[in-house]
């Protein structure tokens, strides 16, 4: 018997769950607890066509890739520090385990009062991202081969080669996993702290009026918007972080 493609049977996962949404709508029968696929796709279909809602997107969208960015670059600088200097990484682990263990509504709270509600999603990406990718740098970093930098060392290799040809192709898988977690979690935390904040403009906000006017449709439509957002964001992401360390996502097996 021939197995089925992958594409297909995909495909097929994604069409039964749309299919069991759609049934469960149409047996609840009620638009403020719950509305189908189709009534979601005709809501984002009507978003879509006016300014305000293409304005929100890129609002919320650029604030939280800002956020997710600094703390990208915050955190390999660290973590690399870190690494290299174990006193550095010492110093720093008080800080970072209180951006693990902080709850996000508690930091948006301080973030509000900080820096307002327009760059509350800045901070709570950064918050959120920076832990993560710092923890995976210098796990990546130090795993790095001792012969193979012991080999550098003896033919007097400079810091930049090994940090190219060495580190990076360690580092990579490491990076690779810590983005595909980080990425999902700076959009739902971002988005979280805008619907806390509701910063004027912004996904948060009509998250925040599709709950005071009971309009499932648009909560619906708002949340397959950041989905999808999410998504495209982390692939085309991955794909450059993939080619830039040139690894294919498994951590590296010593013999």
């Amino acid at each position: 018997m021939n197995k089925l493609p992958d594409w297909f049977q995909k495909t097929a996962i994604i069409l039964f769950w749309l299919a069991l949404w759609q049934l469960a709508s149409g047996l609840i029968h009620n638009r403020i607890l719950l509305v189908g696929p189709l009534e979601t796709l005709k809501t984002l279909a009507g978003l879509s066509l006016t300014l305000s809602f293409w304005k929100a997107v890129g609002f919320s969208f650029c604030r939280i890739s800002l956020g997710f960015f600094l703390a990208f670059f915050a955190g390999i600088l660290t973590g690399a520090l870190s690494c290299w200097k174990p006193a550095v990484g010492a110093f720093l682990a008080p800080p970072i385990q209180f951006m693990k263990s902080i709850p996000v509504a508690s930091f948006v709270i301080l973030a509000l009062i900080w820096a307002g509600s327009r760059n509350l999603s800045v901070c709570i990406a950064f918050v959120v991202v920076y832990p993560v990718i710092h923890i995976n740098t210098v796990s990546g970093l130090c795993s790095a081969d001792p012969m193979l930098l012991e080999m550098a060392g003896v033919f007097r290799v400079p810091l930049h080669r090994k940090a190219l040809f060495i580190y990076r192709i360690f580092l990579g898988p490491y990076l690779v996993s810590a983005c595909k977690t980080a990425l999902g979690m700076a959009f739902k935390s971002g988005i979280a702290a805008e619907v806390i904040g509701v910063p004027g403009g912004s996904i948060g906000e009509g998250l925040y009026q599709a709950k005071i006017y009971l309009s499932t449709g648009e909560l619906f439509a708002w949340t397959l918007t950041i989905i999808l957002i999410s998504a495209a964001f982390e692939k085309i992401f991955l794909l450059f972080l993939q080619k830039l360390t040139r690894t294919n996502c498994r951590p590296p097996h010593k013999q």
